[in-house]
């Protein structure tokens, strides 16, 4: 059967604060591993009112302690930022806390202006250049497989299981080289989900630790009683990709019936084009949707995000997502 996991953002909601959303990610850490899941991702960003989860390494730490059995990991730590021996420490450390259940999904998008490239004392863009020797670097940290003239303790001997994330033919083409597994970020970037993933499979090459493809996709899924109640679950991190895309970021709003019929046309097509990598209605719809994303994509895994002003409601939707899709079928 497929396999399923969980990004989070660990959304900040309006009228919300930060402890509130680190409670929020961990009740939905607790709920993915009763509810099956097989990895609970956090994913890096910064200067964000509206996204806790910049220490990613911290924040997993918070999740590793509070679960006992999911794998943690970061979806992803965006390596430009950074130093491979910084982040072979961290993820080292992790694993030490928690063995044989850190993740590390690695991104090169900096993603970031120059006030930040400021306030982290990095050129970014140049960093990003780095980014294949970078990643090699760090492998060999944590590996040994490369004689460095310096060992990471915490870091080597780590059993961290590495992954390459993206949204272009960049990261397709580095995860296949490396021998690496491969997660797509289509929930905010579909244009080249199945060219990457068809460069990936063709020039896989098998590595110690992975000896063929293995792809996790990432999209959007929302279930609820009905489909109504669904989309205006939905409708919160709309409205924040609206924001975003807008050059507006903020904390996550609460929800608004009727969305999209309020939005301009060009806004109306970008939620469209996104909405090519959601499930969005009845748990019956949510397994439909998600089984023909499968079908199209080849996943082995489906990595599921949504951010939902009710943290509640983001784990009732896991649980009837989870219960409709036990029988979809793997690729």
């Amino acid at each position: 059967m497929t396999r399923f996991s969980v990004l989070d953002l660990v959304p900040v909601r309006e009228g919300g604060t930060l402890t509130e959303a680190f409670a929020a990610a961990t009740d939905l850490a607790r709920a993915a591993e009763a509810f099956g899941c097989d990895r609970f991702w956090v994913a890096e960003h910064h200067a964000m009112d509206g996204i806790a989860g910049a220490a990613t390494s911290v924040v997993l730490a918070h999740i590793g302690n509070a679960t006992s059995r999911i794998r943690i990991g970061s979806g992803g730590i965006m390596l430009p930022n950074h130093t491979p021996f910084q982040i072979a420490e961290q993820f080292g450390t992790l694993d030490a806390l928690f063995p044989g259940r850190v993740d590390l999904g690695l991104g090169r998008a900096p993603g970031a202006g120059p006030e930040l490239q400021r306030a982290l004392r990095k050129n970014l863009h140049q960093a990003a250049e780095y980014f294949p020797q970078d990643v090699v670097e760090l492998r060999a940290l944590l590996t040994g497989d490369l004689d460095l003239p310096i060992h990471a303790t915490p870091g080597r001997g780590a059993r961290v299981e590495l992954w390459m994330l993206g949204s272009s033919l960049f990261g397709a083409q580095l995860a296949a080289r490396l021998g690496l597994p491969y997660a797509f970020a289509a929930h905010f970037a579909p244009d080249h989900l199945d060219a990457a993933l068809a460069v990936y499979r063709r020039d896989f090459q098998p590595s110690e630790a992975l000896d063929r493809p293995h792809v996790m996709v990432a999209m959007n899924v929302f279930a609820a009683e009905t489909e109504s109640q669904a989309q205006l679950l939905a409708s919160s991190q709309q409205q924040s990709f609206v924001r975003l895309r807008s050059g507006n970021p903020g904390k996550l709003p609460p929800p608004v019936a009727d969305y999209t019929a309020s939005l301009p046309a060009p806004a109306q097509a970008m939620l469209a084009h996104l909405g090519q990598a959601a499930a969005v209605g009845t748990p019956a719809q949510v397994r439909e949707s998600i089984g023909a994303f499968v079908t199209r994509t080849g996943a082995d895994e489906i990595l599921l995000c949504g951010a939902t002003y009710d943290p509640a409601a983001r784990i009732r939707s896991l649980e009837m997502t989870m219960d409709a899709c036990q029988s979809v079928p793997a690729s």
